[in-house]
């Protein structure tokens, strides 16, 4: 047969005031009825137990004032010192409590996360398993954890967080813990445009490293006394000395460009001026190519929120395309189309126009599309600065080409100041600057 379990020490102390109340009900029983000897054998009893329940409850009493003295209640918030020099911090900073509680945050964490409800648990806002457990681990640990947050949303940044315990005196553990958020979104980016960088300098300037290299052992060579040969090579070797030098410059540009592609353009440009320097630069060689340039409604002002040397680029890659891939079609067309509230730029040609497949895939890095002779010509980094750029500006670049009939380039802006206030607000940010 089984024994049975023995009571725990709560269960004891829970029956202690009943069998108490036993012995004292007996005992009155017994004095009221029994024989006088017995009489004070029940007093006897009585005081003893009444004695016992003394004990007991002295015991329980300091059990209570010794777990008052050791265990202390966790303020809920923290004071005023902590909040001012928390507010202080140039970068985003949180107080949590040792819930995961949000009990506290600084005006650059509100200005760069939004605004969170003080009390709800930090994991609301947040979330991210590695963060969270980053957290967890230093309030068990009570030591400082060091992880790594990433957004792709509104926009993609890349942030280091620090989690720190904040010790107070006299208490024995902490009940508040720092996360602070330093930004990394640049560091990340610049590794990143380097790596890319090296990537793709190596691979695209394999191609006329290797040509260079076959013409130079030719000619010292088979070739070596071959006048016509080696004039002939030198020519070769100039222009792929050329196309190495055009490709750098765009791997340079293009890198620049996608370093600074969120920034938001904090100035007012005139597009009909950026395209009248576009048609200015592109004359000489529309006119070696025996292409007239059009230029349509440029005649009065059209003002955007975009970077004008930026803006001359964007369209002068447009316009160089154009001539590089419609030469075919007598002319080039350069211009703007007005709404009330929109201006469309664009560049347009009448040549051969570019297959439906290829249209997708024109803005990619490298990519090339043959000219019908069989070549590929250019860098292939012409557009996808191009589209960098217009990404810096909100805006994309639309792409409509119908095979035989030509291709036409355009981007939509928002319209924004316009007459003669938007003229003197240029006037004085020339005098500015």
């Amino acid at each position: 047969m089984a024994e049975p379990a023995p009571h725990s020490d709560d269960a004891r102390r829970r029956a202690l005031p009943s069998l108490a109340t036993l012995v004292c009900v007996a005992g009155l029983l017994v004095i009221a009825y029994a024989e006088p000897e017995v009489r004070v054998l029940a007093l006897a009893t009585l005081a003893a137990a009444a004695c016992a329940w003394l004990v007991q409850r002295g015991a329980r009493a300091s059990r209570r004032r010794k777990a008052a003295k050791t265990v202390l209640p966790s303020p809920l918030w923290p004071n005023a010192s902590v909040k001012s020099v928390v507010d202080a911090m140039r970068e985003p900073a949180f107080v949590l409590d040792r819930n995961l509680a949000l009990r506290f945050s600084n005006t650059v964490g509100i200005q760069t996360f939004g605004n969170m409800v003080l009390g709800d648990p930090i994991a609301m806002r947040f979330r991210a398993p590695e963060l969270i457990a980053a957290m967890a681990e230093s309030i068990e640990s009570g030591e400082a954890q060091m992880t790594e947050y990433a957004e792709r949303a509104p926009s993609e940044r890349a942030w280091a967080v620090d989690i720190l315990p904040m010790p107070m005196p006299g208490e024995p553990q902490p009940l508040f813990f720092l996360a602070l958020f330093r930004d990394r979104t640049q560091m990340r980016r610049i590794e990143r445009i380097r790596t890319d960088f090296v990537a793709n300098a190596s691979h695209e300037l394999r191609t006329p490293l290797a040509s260079l290299s076959g013409f130079i052992e030719t000619l010292k060579g088979p070739a070596r006394d071959d006048a016509k040969a080696r004039a002939q090579f030198l020519d070769i070797m100039q222009e792929q000395a050329r196309r190495m030098s055009r490709l750098i410059d765009d791997l340079l540009s293009l890198s620049r460009v996608e370093m600074r592609r969120r920034l938001e353009p904090n100035e007012l440009t005139d597009l009909a001026s950026v395209l009248r320097v576009v048609a200015q630069q592109a004359a000489p060689t529309a006119a070696e190519k025996g292409l007239a340039l059009d230029l349509v409604g440029l005649e009065e002002d059209a003002l955007v929120n975009g970077d004008h040397d930026e803006l001359v680029q964007v369209f002068g890659n447009l316009a160089e395309n154009a001539m590089k891939y419609g030469d075919g079609g007598g002319r080039i067309e350069i211009g703007l189309l007005r709404t009330e509230e929109t201006v469309d730029a664009f560049v347009r040609d009448f040549g051969q126009g570019i297959a439906p497949e290829h249209v997708p895939r024109l803005t990619e890095r490298f990519y090339r599309v043959e000219d019908g002779s069989g070549r590929v010509r250019g860098t292939g980094l012409g557009l996808s600065i191009v589209r960098n750029v217009l990404i810096r500006h909100n805006t994309r670049l639309s792409i409509a080409s119908i095979p035989g009939e030509g291709s036409t380039f355009s981007v939509r802006f928002r319209r924004r100041i316009s007459g003669d206030f938007g003229k003197t607000v240029m006037k004085q940010r020339d005098r500015v600057s």
